[in-house]
Protein backbone atom coordinates (compact mmCIF):
# COMPACT_ATOMS: atom_id res chain seq x y z
CA UNK A 1 0.00 0.00 0.00
CA UNK A 2 1.20 3.75 -0.59
CA UNK A 3 0.64 6.37 1.31
CA UNK A 4 -0.05 9.85 0.18
CA UNK A 5 0.74 12.67 1.59
CA UNK A 6 -0.20 16.32 0.00
CA UNK A 7 1.96 19.53 0.91
CA UNK A 8 -1.04 20.39 2.98
CA UNK A 9 -1.06 16.91 4.85
CA UNK A 10 2.55 17.71 5.26
CA UNK A 11 2.28 21.06 6.96
CA UNK A 12 -0.53 20.21 8.99
CA UNK A 13 1.60 16.73 10.53
CA UNK A 14 3.06 16.87 14.02
CA UNK A 15 5.93 18.72 14.12
CA UNK A 16 8.16 15.84 15.20
CA UNK A 17 6.81 13.42 12.42
CA UNK A 18 6.90 15.87 9.73
CA UNK A 19 10.83 16.92 10.67
CA UNK A 20 11.90 12.99 10.58
CA UNK A 21 9.76 12.52 7.45
CA UNK A 22 11.30 15.00 5.41
CA UNK A 23 15.06 14.87 6.78
CA UNK A 24 14.80 10.81 5.52
CA UNK A 25 13.30 11.93 1.57
CA UNK A 26 17.00 12.39 0.13
CA UNK A 27 17.57 8.76 1.14
CA UNK A 28 21.27 8.06 2.22
CA UNK A 29 23.32 10.75 2.98
CA UNK A 30 27.24 11.52 3.73
CA UNK A 31 28.12 11.68 6.96
CA UNK A 32 30.58 14.38 7.94
CA UNK A 33 32.23 15.53 11.64
CA UNK A 34 33.14 18.93 10.97
CA UNK A 35 35.96 20.43 13.13
CA UNK A 36 36.76 23.66 14.19
CA UNK A 37 38.01 26.05 16.83
CA UNK A 38 37.50 29.33 17.76
CA UNK A 39 40.00 32.26 17.24
CA UNK A 40 40.67 32.41 21.60
CA UNK A 41 41.76 28.23 21.03
CA UNK A 42 38.07 26.75 21.97
CA UNK A 43 37.83 23.17 19.60
CA UNK A 44 34.04 22.19 18.54
CA UNK A 45 32.96 19.19 16.36
CA UNK A 46 29.70 18.56 15.21
CA UNK A 47 27.72 16.06 12.70
CA UNK A 48 26.74 17.44 9.37
CA UNK A 49 24.97 15.09 6.88
CA UNK A 50 24.47 18.21 4.38
CA UNK A 51 27.93 17.98 2.76
CA UNK A 52 28.09 17.83 -0.90
CA UNK A 53 30.55 18.20 -3.74
CA UNK A 54 30.66 21.74 -5.88
CA UNK A 55 33.16 21.24 -8.28
CA UNK A 56 36.74 20.08 -9.12
CA UNK A 57 38.53 22.35 -10.89
CA UNK A 58 39.27 24.43 -8.46
CA UNK A 59 37.99 21.87 -5.48
CA UNK A 60 35.08 22.88 -3.96
CA UNK A 61 33.10 21.80 -1.27
CA UNK A 62 29.14 22.99 0.42
CA UNK A 63 27.81 22.67 3.28
CA UNK A 64 24.04 23.61 4.92
CA UNK A 65 23.61 25.11 8.13
CA UNK A 66 20.41 25.45 9.42
CA UNK A 67 19.07 29.20 9.83
CA UNK A 68 21.90 31.43 11.86
CA UNK A 69 19.07 32.32 13.91
CA UNK A 70 20.37 31.00 17.35
CA UNK A 71 24.02 30.69 18.42
CA UNK A 72 26.10 28.06 15.74
CA UNK A 73 29.12 27.34 17.07
CA UNK A 74 30.79 25.57 14.09
CA UNK A 75 29.09 27.95 11.70
CA UNK A 76 30.58 30.63 14.09
CA UNK A 77 33.75 29.70 14.18
CA UNK A 78 34.48 29.06 10.25
CA UNK A 79 33.36 32.97 9.51
CA UNK A 80 35.46 34.14 12.60
CA UNK A 81 38.52 32.14 11.70
CA UNK A 82 38.06 31.03 7.75
CA UNK A 83 39.78 27.06 8.55
CA UNK A 84 37.22 24.22 9.07
CA UNK A 85 37.53 20.04 8.65
CA UNK A 86 35.45 17.38 7.20
CA UNK A 87 36.14 13.96 8.76
CA UNK A 88 34.58 10.77 7.47
CA UNK A 89 32.89 8.82 10.59
CA UNK A 90 33.27 4.74 10.71
CA UNK A 91 31.99 2.37 12.90
CA UNK A 92 34.43 2.32 15.78
CA UNK A 93 33.39 5.18 16.75
CA UNK A 94 29.99 6.12 14.92
CA UNK A 95 28.17 7.07 18.62
CA UNK A 96 30.72 9.09 19.43
CA UNK A 97 29.98 11.05 16.81
CA UNK A 98 26.63 11.22 16.79
CA UNK A 99 26.97 12.26 21.14
CA UNK A 100 28.83 15.46 19.73
CA UNK A 101 25.39 16.91 18.59
CA UNK A 102 24.30 17.18 22.22
CA UNK A 103 24.65 20.71 23.81
CA UNK A 104 27.55 20.24 25.69
CA UNK A 105 29.38 23.25 27.56
CA UNK A 106 33.10 23.19 25.97
CA UNK A 107 34.82 21.47 23.35
CA UNK A 108 33.23 18.33 21.64
CA UNK A 109 36.28 16.52 21.77
CA UNK A 110 36.62 16.58 25.76
CA UNK A 111 33.46 15.04 26.27
CA UNK A 112 32.95 12.51 24.04
CA UNK A 113 36.05 10.77 23.72
CA UNK A 114 37.07 12.28 20.16
CA UNK A 115 40.96 12.79 19.88
CA UNK A 116 41.53 16.06 17.93
CA UNK A 117 44.92 16.03 15.00
CA UNK A 118 46.49 18.55 13.85
CA UNK A 119 48.45 17.89 10.44
CA UNK A 120 50.81 20.25 8.59
CA UNK A 121 49.87 23.42 10.71
CA UNK A 122 46.52 23.32 9.42
CA UNK A 123 44.05 26.01 12.05
CA UNK A 124 41.21 23.41 12.83
CA UNK A 125 41.27 20.67 14.13
CA UNK A 126 41.18 16.92 12.16
CA UNK A 127 39.70 13.91 14.30
CA UNK A 128 42.22 11.08 14.92
CA UNK A 129 41.53 8.05 13.17
CA UNK A 130 39.13 9.39 10.72
CA UNK A 131 40.23 7.83 7.35
CA UNK A 132 39.27 10.19 5.50
CA UNK A 133 39.68 14.48 6.78
CA UNK A 134 39.93 17.54 4.23
CA UNK A 135 41.36 20.77 5.52
CA UNK A 136 38.92 23.68 4.00
CA UNK A 137 39.32 27.40 4.25
CA UNK A 138 36.25 29.33 3.42
CA UNK A 139 35.15 31.04 -0.15
CA UNK A 140 32.04 32.32 0.61
CA UNK A 141 28.34 31.96 2.13
CA UNK A 142 24.71 32.66 0.70
CA UNK A 143 21.63 32.83 2.91
CA UNK A 144 18.81 31.39 1.51
CA UNK A 145 15.62 33.98 0.81
CA UNK A 146 13.36 31.02 1.07
CA UNK A 147 14.03 29.90 4.82
CA UNK A 148 17.04 31.31 5.92
CA UNK A 149 19.51 28.18 5.40
CA UNK A 150 23.30 29.15 5.14
CA UNK A 151 24.89 27.63 2.46
CA UNK A 152 28.77 28.38 3.17
CA UNK A 153 31.60 27.09 0.40
CA UNK A 154 35.13 26.33 1.32
CA UNK A 155 38.09 25.26 -0.64
CA UNK A 156 39.57 21.92 -0.22
CA UNK A 157 43.15 22.47 0.85
CA UNK A 158 44.50 19.13 2.49
CA UNK A 159 43.25 16.08 1.79
CA UNK A 160 44.44 12.50 4.15
CA UNK A 161 43.32 9.17 3.24
CA UNK A 162 44.11 6.24 3.89
CA UNK A 163 45.89 4.51 1.16
CA UNK A 164 43.87 1.52 1.16
CA UNK A 165 41.19 3.13 -0.13
CA UNK A 166 42.64 4.86 -2.49
CA UNK A 167 42.53 3.91 -6.19
CA UNK A 168 44.92 4.49 -9.19
CA UNK A 169 42.17 6.43 -10.91
CA UNK A 170 41.82 8.83 -8.29
CA UNK A 171 38.39 7.34 -6.91
CA UNK A 172 37.76 5.87 -3.14
CA UNK A 173 36.69 2.65 -2.16
CA UNK A 174 34.61 3.83 0.74
CA UNK A 175 33.36 0.33 1.78
CA UNK A 176 37.11 -0.24 2.09
CA UNK A 177 37.57 2.79 4.16
CA UNK A 178 34.32 1.68 6.23
CA UNK A 179 32.85 4.85 6.20
CA UNK A 180 29.65 5.35 7.55
CA UNK A 181 26.48 7.38 6.09
CA UNK A 182 23.14 8.32 7.77
CA UNK A 183 19.47 9.01 6.79
CA UNK A 184 17.18 11.20 8.40
CA UNK A 185 18.43 12.38 11.99
CA UNK A 186 19.42 9.35 13.75
CA UNK A 187 19.94 6.59 11.51
CA UNK A 188 23.55 5.17 10.89
CA UNK A 189 24.63 2.67 7.89
CA UNK A 190 27.74 1.15 6.33
CA UNK A 191 27.40 1.11 2.63
CA UNK A 192 27.14 -1.90 0.37
CA UNK A 193 28.61 -1.76 -3.21
CA UNK A 194 26.64 -3.07 -6.06
CA UNK A 195 29.09 -2.84 -8.93
CA UNK A 196 31.07 -0.04 -10.45
CA UNK A 197 29.77 1.15 -13.63
CA UNK A 198 31.44 1.86 -16.91
CA UNK A 199 30.91 5.12 -18.41
CA UNK A 200 27.48 5.40 -20.09
CA UNK A 201 27.61 5.83 -23.47
CA UNK A 202 24.46 5.78 -25.84
CA UNK A 203 23.41 2.33 -28.04
CA UNK A 204 26.08 0.81 -25.28
CA UNK A 205 24.95 -1.20 -22.37
CA UNK A 206 27.15 -0.47 -19.59
CA UNK A 207 29.18 -3.48 -17.77
CA UNK A 208 31.09 -3.62 -14.37
CA UNK A 209 34.34 -2.29 -14.49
Amino acid sequence: MIRHFSKADILEADSFFRRNLINCLSGYKSLNLIGTKSADGVTNLAPFSQVFHIGATPPLVGVLFRPHTVKRDTLENILETGSFTLNHVTPAFYKNAHWTSARWEGSEFDKTGLEEDYRDDFFAPFVKNSPLQLGCSLVETHTLKINETVLLIGSIDHIYVEEKGLRMDGSLDLNVLETVTVTGLDEYHVGKKLARLSYAKPEKEVGEI
